[in-house]
């Protein structure tokens, strides 16, 4: 039994975890959600050592040693390579709830003592869910990081040795629990996991990584939960279990605003591009229209209303930054601004929301698909940087496309778009973009970050003539 008050401290820990995951679902509140349920866990770390009578001369020099390397690793990652980062973070708590699991049983048996049912279930669980979830998120990392091809990675009869895998990790774990003959069985078990987890991220690629981070996030959660229920520690298993709830919803949620489930996600191979998908980008009865960067000058100076586009394209060229200054001179002419959030642009849930937020992009500006697409319609320039397939008409009007039927940035309902694009090629989806033959779509093609630095100049120069 816990004293009186370790219990109270991690009722409290408990509360502030939930009140900052409450936070979490606004951007506008996003950062204080962070510190509040950061303030959580400080209180439920710092009761779990008041509650220890020995080991400190081990625990104290490893939280130091990881408290300098969260600390350094958080102000040097690039706003850029978040995705990379949350992805490793991830993995880097999956292991860490399997770790704690495996000591547990070491713990038990050292004793000399057998391992019960329940335990043996519990220890078991956590080493595959957190193996599954490490050696994942590491792959996931892999792709972000471009250590390795983005677009999905398939073999023969890949699904069958999967669904083969899995089955032979629970008739092992199964032989575990029923002989207790740990050993061998345990070393098999976790490394099968793990094969596993790589095995399963493989396939997918770089178009649903927000989902399989968001679904990894969940899975973490759920390994600590269970790691709880292990070493006997309730605000572990609350936390986890918020963690793993709230991923899961947001999972489902991502997979629905692409109008695909998640299996399709997982076994989909989502994106991978035949040879010549890129040359065929160009169809010959449609025409492009390229434009410059004095003439898009012109157009935003002479608006009344012009919607930013945000896309995977600005985070690889770190333009938000100049979206921001652009976007401002435009306001200081009187035009109206706003700024277009698809849920699942980037490469992981809110990506495009923590880039502009970093660039201190106001709040009310960050318009979700339902809230801006009626905006469309009465908007005179609709600038889309580096964003491609959720803004491809033919999830609307083309039953034959493997994007149609999901929800979309209603671009095309703008009187001008401008596109920024390096080049013709298709996006993570593998398929041309009919958007960008529309006779009201201008292309400017170069890096985002260079194009929008020289329509900068072109509005200044416009501005003081």
């Amino acid at each position: 039994m816990l004293p009186n008050w370790a219990t109270l401290s991690y009722l409290v820990a408990i509360v502030l975890f939930i009140i900052g995951i409450k936070q979490l679902t606004s951007p506008a509140t996003a950062r204080r959600g962070n510190r509040i349920a950061g303030l959580g866990m400080l209180v439920a770390i710092g009761v779990t050592l008041g509650l220890l009578h020995a080991g400190w001369l081990y625990i104290i020099p490893a939280a130091a040693a990881g408290a300098v390397v969260g600390a350094v690793a958080s102000k040097r990652v690039a706003m850029t390579a978040m995705p990379q980062m949350v992805a490793l973070f991830n993995g880097m708590g999956a292991g860490a709830a399997a770790l704690v699991a495996l000591g547990d049983w070491h713990r038990i048996t050292a004793g000399g003592q057998s391992v019960g049912t329940i335990d043996s279930v519990t220890i078991l669980l956590s080493c595959l869910i957190g193996s599954i979830s490490f050696s994942g998120s590491i792959i996931a990392f892999a792709k972000l990081q471009e250590l390795m091809r983005g677009s999905p990675i398939t073999w023969p009869l890949q699904h069958s040795l999967n669904a083969l895998l899995l089955g032979a990790l629970i008739g092992i774990g199964a032989a575990i629990v029923v002989t207790g003959a740990w050993g061998v069985l345990l070393i098999v078990f976790v490394a099968g996991a793990l094969l596993l987890g790589i095995a399963s991220v493989l396939p997918v690629g770089g178009a649903d990584m927000p989902v399989i981070i968001s679904l990894l996030n969940s899975l973490t959660g759920l390994a600590a939960a269970v790691t709880g229920f292990v070493i006997s520690n309730y605000a572990l298993v609350v936390a986890g279990a918020l963690v793993g709830a709230s991923g899961s919803i947001l999972t489902l949620l991502m997979s629905r605003a692409m109008n695909r489930s998640l299996a399709n996600v997982l076994f989909g191979a989502f994106g991978k591009v035949t040879p010549g998908a890129a040359a065929a980008a160009l169809r010959p009865d449609q025409t492009v229209h390229p434009t410059n960067v004095e003439d898009v000058a012109v157009l935003l100076c002479y608006a009344q209303q012009v919607i930013f586009v945000p896309g995977y394209g600005m985070a690889v060229a770190r333009a938000q930054h100049e979206v921001k200054e652009l976007a401002d001179l435009l306001e200081k002419r009187g035009v109206r601004v706003l700024y277009a959030i698809h849920p699942v642009a980037g490469r992981m849930p809110g990506h495009m929301n923590v880039l502009l937020a970093e660039a201190d992009v106001p709040y009310p500006q960050l318009l979700e698909m339902d809230q801006v697409n009626p905006e469309f319609a009465r908007t005179d320039v609709a600038v889309v940087i580096g964003a491609n397939d959720v803004v491809n008409p033919a999830a609307r009007n083309e039953p034959s496309s493997p994007i149609y039927g999901m929800p979309i940035l209603r671009v095309d309902e703008a009187k001008t778009v401008v596109v920024l694009k390096r080049s013709m090629n298709p996006g993570f989806a593998g398929i041309e973009n009919h958007l960008f033959y529309d006779d009201n779509t201008l292309m400017l093609f170069g890096d985002a970050k260079d194009s929008v630095a020289r329509v900068i100049a072109e509005v200044k120069q416009q501005a003081n003539a």
